[in-house]
Parts: structure tokens; sequence; C-alpha cells
């Protein structure tokens, strides 16, 4: 039977207060494995604001309304309120996704100090953030992390390195390559090991296979517009031929005004024959067999700004 991974990127204190906890009963309600990734440190969401001179970032703004997914007191962290403290405040939050039955990993220590500087940072200053994000991992569950899902897509060989150190055997830090439509360029792209300076590396990889709901809404694609009320079924169409895939979401987006699509979309894939699987249930089917082995690559996707980690 194939799998659809679900990843859940939790980028924000209100996704961790809020969202988070609505997906728990909503995949509990469908039966639905998950893995929730973490922001551990300070929401600094209106640092973001500076990805305002950046090609595609309004085409996005207006497509997604950040506004009302995220809400102004989000959007002012860090501008003129001061940053929460996600892992400080919402630790019994956290504890109760576990609690609940759901695998629970790293996203990041502060989302958008990570996603605009880590691609041109030094090993020191990755490892610090990478450590502080561990360490609070640790402390907040009373175990080290098992997984890792990179905050935008964005990495660099130190953290690629990193994982190994920690001893993560399986994350989910990039992309695959997708053509206008959201579907696959290469129909056999999927899970891989990296090689990172002719180095093989131990920590699988899981790419997400599918386009986010936030990366489709408001595009044109064949002619039709991608609305509230036709996503799903786009997304489905992209599932339709049976395959193992990985769909991110986030708590901000299919955690509050986005959950009615992720519920249609768990009833289609239900409906298609799938399982819906954690992070650790994909790992725990392909964790023997055999893997290509693919270069650090960078790359852009249709409906987001900017370049991220694509197979």
């Amino acid at each position: 039977m194939p799998a659809i991974t679900l990843k859940i990127d939790v980028d924000t204190y209100r996704g961790t207060r809020e969202g988070a906890l609505n997906l728990v009963r909503l995949l509990q309600k469908h039966q639905a494995g998950a893995t929730f990734l973490f922001s551990l440190g300070p929401d600094h969401t209106g640092w973001a604001l500076r990805r305002a001179f950046r090609p595609g970032f309004f085409s996005k703004v207006s497509r997604t309304s950040v506004v009302e997914h995220y809400g102004i007191k989000t959007l002012m962290y860090g501008v003129l309120l001061p940053a929460p403290d996600i892992g400080a405040d919402c630790a019994a939050e956290m504890r109760s996704v576990r609690d609940a039955g759901f695998e629970c990993g790293i996203h990041t220590w502060d989302h958008v100090v990570w996603q605009d500087n880590v691609r041109s940072s030094d090993a020191t200053w990755t490892a610090a953030n990478m450590q502080r994000a561990h360490a609070r991992y640790t402390d907040i569950f009373g175990e080290a992390p098992h997984t890792h899902g990179a905050a935008g897509w964005q990495m660099n060989a130190h953290a690629f390195r990193q994982l190994d150190a920690f001893g993560i055997q399986y994350a989910s830090d990039g992309r695959c390559q997708l053509d206008d439509r959201g579907a696959l360029i290469d129909p056999e792209a999927g899970p891989y090991r990296l090689a990172v300076d002719g180095q093989t590396l131990d920590c699988i990889q899981m790419p997400t296979t599918l386009p986010t709901l936030d990366e489709l809404l408001g595009r044109d694609i064949e002619g039709s517009e991608i609305t509230l009320a036709n996503i799903a079924a786009a997304i489905l169409k992209l599932t339709a031929k049976p395959r193992d895939h990985v769909f991110t979401l986030h708590a901000e987006l299919e955690g509050q005004k986005l959950a009615p699509i992720f519920e249609q979309l768990l009833t289609g894939w239900r409906a298609q024959g799938y399982k819906l699987v954690s992070m650790a249930g994909q790992y725990a089917a392909l964790k023997d067999q055999p893997l290509p082995t693919r270069p650090m690559h960078w790359g852009a996707l249709p409906g987001r700004s900017g370049e991220l980690i694509v197979q």
C-alpha cells in the first residue's frame, strides 16, 4: 500500500499554541500518523518582512493572505512586540503532541534567522544554532531528537554533517523538483542519501514530493485559477497515480484557516488507498532498501520565492 508521509512544520508561537493542537485533533479523527517539527527558540516572524525585497515575495503574499493566516500580532513579533520564546512558553503544548502519539522533531531554533542566514553561514554559526535547538528539544522531551526538517528547506554542508554528528538517522530537509502543475519532474524522485564534498552521509533524506497549499493558492494552472474551492482536487490529482509521497503542511495554515482543505485531503487520500504515516513510519519501510546518492543542490520551485534545497 502506498503511503503519504505527513510532515508538519510548526513555525511560530501561535502555531504551537493553537494550530498544532488543532491538527492533533484532526489527525486523530482520521486515524492518521504525522510528524510535528517544532521551532524551539524565539519567534521573530516580524523580521521576515525584510523578505519584501526578494523577487516573488509580494506575489506570494497577495496570493496567500499572510496577515489573515498568521495574524497581525505574530507579524509584529521582533518588530513592535518582543519575540516570545516558543520552547520556554509552549513546552507543555509540545509534550501534549507527543503524548497524543505523534512523532516530534526539530524544525529549527529561530525560524527567520535560520532561513535568512544559513546558506551563507560558517560551521561555527551553524553548529551553535543547531546545538541550541538540540539542547532545548532534549530538555523539553527528555530525550534526544530522532528527526529534523529544515526551516524553509534551507541548509548548508555544515548543517547536513551536523545531523550525522547528532546521530539523526532520517530527515526531510529538501524538496523534489516540480513542474508548473506541481507534478514531479522526475517520477523516480524520493528518498536518497546525500553526498557532501564527496562524502556520503548516514542520514537518509526524505524530500517533500508535493507542492504546499501556499505554493498553489491563487496560481493559474492549466487555464484555471487555484482557489479554496478546488485546491484539494488539484493536489488529489497529483496523487491519483499510487506512489509514496511526502506532504509538508504548516500548523499556521492547515492547523487554522485551511483546516477544512486538509480534511478534504485526508479523506481523499484514504479513498485513493494511501496509508497516512509519520516520518518514522516511512523510515521503517525504507531503511534497509538500497537508495541513490545525490549531491547537495539548490533550485527554485513554482510558487515559492528564492532558492531552496532540491533533490
